[in-house]
């Protein structure tokens, strides 16, 4: 699992780890971590002889690219400085000096002809984009050709919330210290910051056992799914009960039986006017005419996906006393004090836009701060929330790490895909997990599947992505 960590309790581990320590010693485990990853993005051999290009600020991050600078230069690099802050750290600039690095003022002849360049501009305390005086130097850092490196985090973006509130530069790759910052795995910060890898430097130790932000891996997610036993029938694996579909969208309704059926589900009962097209599609499912409670037992509801004006429904399903995801047009409107006075767990699904009609602000806004809305509609609702988006996003209402996905891939912005990670997300939840692990579950599998649709570069249809769900599940579950 990746866990990322807050600004604020990143320096109180390092102050306290600094106290244990030689003075400058953790600078120069940062320096030893990060030099190392510009031998090996430069390619074996190719160190003697490269030019690198030092993008310099006044606090620690440009002290750690003069000490890794310094390293390059004894190894035969030709590494030049561009001092950008009002002053240097003065032992990295020492340091960089004797190796045989040289200071320049003209960046732009310098960056015309580097292989690679290392972003020391700004550090995690950096705040509203890039100083007007770094624009243009980090501009034709971008435009060079070369590789460019952040160090520790992208200049210019949030550490904290991952927002990008001016110019920022973007990098092919980012070296960090001791724990991620939550800006490495949320957009729109996470798009600037390339290929991430994490230098340890000794921080875990000294660091909370909780983080502010999770990523599941392969064997988290593994360790979570439900397997059914040899005792296992269909109730004991989860009945899911679906309110979806209208006679204007019927195939939300099938599209979230299809990520029911093949999330795992022991079985789906579907309420609503699309069972026609359901049956077709899934004669499996077990249909209803309504209303939900007289549809039978389940272990849990979906309830929202293309039921278009008719959210009365809605209502009717929160009143159930089990597990319900409300996804689509079921957040139309949706009452805060009714969800929060369920005792059953609530998951809400909403997108960027829905999230925004819940909050009572601009889609932009929610955009630009996905970490701060997600927290807002979870502390609203009382509810776990799953948003949607570029970065997706869960969190619980109680206290803890908000789980970020890292397996969402641009290929799942078409028509269809929500409803299919409603019927996956919720047949998890009719097999017992909690909220939180149900969503973050879903939403991991919902890209693996969504990769290996695509192939990489092909478009997809949710169909697709449904279909490739019991494949994303084999590579979960048995991985090569």
């Amino acid at each position: 699992m990746r866990t990322a960590h807050r600004v604020e309790t990143v320096r109180a581990a390092e102050a306290a780890l600094m106290a244990r320590l030689p003075e400058g010693a953790l600078m120069q485990r940062a320096a030893a971590g990060l030099a190392a990853a510009c031998c090996s993005l430069l390619g074996k051999g190719r160190v003697y002889g490269a030019r690198v290009v030092l993008l310099v600020g006044s606090g620690d991050n440009g002290g750690d690219a003069l000490y890794a600078g310094a390293r390059l230069a004894r190894r035969g690099a030709g590494v030049t400085a561009v001092l950008l802050g009002a002053r240097a750290h003065p032992g990295g600039l020492a340091a960089f000096r004797a190796a045989g690095g040289r200071i320049t003022d003209d960046p732009f002849d310098a960056l015309a002809v580097a292989d690679l360049v290392l972003d020391g501009i700004t550090g995690i305390g950096g705040r509203g984009g890039l100083r007007p005086d770094a624009v243009p130097v980090a501009r034709a850092a971008r435009g060079s050709g070369a590789v460019v490196v952040a160090v520790d985090l992208p200049s210019g973006v949030d550490a904290d919330t991952g927002e990008v509130t001016g110019e920022a530069l973007r990098a092919d790759a980012t070296i960090t210290f001791g724990t991620y910052k939550p800006g490495l795995l949320v957009d729109p910060a996470r798009e600037y910051a390339g290929a991430l890898r994490l230098v340890d430097i000794g921080l875990g130790p000294v660091l909370p056992g909780v983080p502010d932000l999770e990523a599941l891996q392969h064997q988290d997610v593994a360790r979570l799914l439900p397997v059914p036993g040899a005792g296992s029938d269909k109730y004991r694996r989860g009945v899911l009960g679906v309110v979806a579909g209208s006679a204007r969208y019927p195939g939300a309704a099938v599209l979230a039986v299809a990520g029911a059926l093949r999330g795992g589900a022991g079985a789906v009962r579907y309420v609503g006017p699309a069972d026609g097209a359901v049956i077709a599609a899934h004669p499996e499912t077990l249909v209803h005419p309504g209303p939900p409670a007289k549809a039978g037992r389940v272990q849990a509801w979906v309830v929202g996906p293309g039921i278009g004006d008719d959210t009365g429904v809605v209502a009717e399903v929160l009143a159930a006393d089990v597990p319900v995801l409300v996804d689509a047009d079921g957040l139309r409107g949706l009452d805060p004090a009714a969800v929060r006075a369920r005792t059953a767990p609530t998951l809400l699904t909403p997108h960027a836009g829905e999230a925004a009609a819940l909050l009572g602000v601009s889609r932009e806004t929610v955009e630009a701060g996905r970490l701060d809305a997600v927290r807002a509609l979870a502390a609203r609702f009382g509810a776990t929330v799953l948003l949607k988006g570029s970065t997706t996003l869960v969190c619980g209402p109680a206290a803890g790490p908000v789980r970020v996905n890292p397996t969402g891939t641009s290929w799942l912005a078409t028509a269809g895909s929500g409803d299919v990670l409603s019927g996956l997300s919720g047949s998890l939840l009719a097999a017992g997990l909690p909220a939180l692990d149900a969503g973050s579950c879903g939403a991991y599998l919902h890209g693996l599947a969504a990769r290996r649709a695509a192939s990489g570069s092909a478009p997809v249809t949710a169909t697709e992505v449904a279909d490739s769900l019991r494949a994303a599940w084999r590579d979960v579950s048995s991985p090569a």
